[in-house]
């Protein structure tokens, strides 16, 4: 049978998703407990590949097997032998035809900014801290010009693995929170890095170095060169997947307003 698990996890103690040898990785962790849940070995397919330093609080992922456990036992089995960094919040017994990584029709990243003049004690690794005040309403204007269908090259790691640097942005919105500016994006799918790029110029915005016209610029030169420093990893957060109703994985409202028509827009099974 086919089992899908929602996982949340705080990365900064280890060195990204995927498989690394001699490094402490997120993959590793999970396939480790869920082998011992079902007395053979798992192998897991995560929604999207995160970096060393990011975070998770709807990371989606699946896997096939033969043991026969309730969604309880998965959950609670699991998580008594993860780390306390790493947690299994549900899971669900689904067909064949769902795959983490392919079935999604968008995913929703939040980039999370503490602007005050000090740092934090308590989140110095789950928050990017910028001491300038930042100006989330040019932050925001700039930003509407990334939503629809764009080449976002200006936005990709120059090592990014991706056949294609298309994607369809679906919503970007800033906000301020108290002292904390949030950033909201949610695409069909993201290049490597694109969302700390582009919050990293989104920040120049904030603080007046750079006006909010300068974004589209950046957008239409298709040129990494041309945008701003990539934002560090600690304040990234992947926050939420879509899937076709049908599969009757966990909702969230965030994508309550995406276009009936969203499912052309996911990104193509050879990626």
């Amino acid at each position: 049978m086919r089992i899908a698990l929602g996982i949340e996890y705080d990365g900064a103690g280890f060195a990204g998703w995927q498989w690394q040898t001699g490094q402490r990785t997120l993959q590793a962790e999970l396939e480790a407990a869920l082998s011992r849940v079902a007395n053979t070995p798992v192998r897991v397919t995560c929604a999207g590949r995160t970096d060393a330093g990011v975070h998770a609080t709807a990371q989606v992922v699946h896997f096939d097997t033969d043991a026969i456990r309730t969604p309880y036992s998965w959950v609670m089995g699991s998580n008594s032998l993860l780390p306390a960094d790493l947690r299994v919040t549900w899971a669900l017994e689904t067909d064949e035809a769902f795959h983490a990584r392919t079935s999604a029709i968008a995913r929703h990243y939040r980039y999370v900014i503490l602007n005050r003049a000090m740092t934090s004690a308590l989140h110095r690794q789950q928050l990017t801290w910028v001491f300038a005040p930042l100006n989330v309403e040019p932050m925001n204007q700039a930003a509407q010009c990334l939503i629809g269908e764009h080449d976002f090259s200006s936005f990709r790691a120059q090592g990014c693995q991706s056949r294609s640097p298309q994607r369809f942005m679906h919503f970007i919105h800033v906000s301020r929170e108290a002292d904390r500016v949030v950033i909201d994006v949610c695409a069909n799918a993201f290049l490597h890095h694109m969302v700390r790029n582009i919050a990293g110029t989104l920040i120049d915005v904030g603080t007046g170095k750079q006006r909010p016209e300068w974004v589209a610029g950046i957008l239409a030169a298709r040129d990494r060169s041309q945008a701003g420093v990539t934002a560090p990893p600690d304040g990234l957060y992947f926050a939420g997947i879509h899937y076709p109703e049908h599969f009757g994985l966990p909702r969230y409202p965030i994508f309550d307003h995406l276009p009936h028509d969203a499912r052309r827009f996911s990104p193509p099974v050879s990626e």
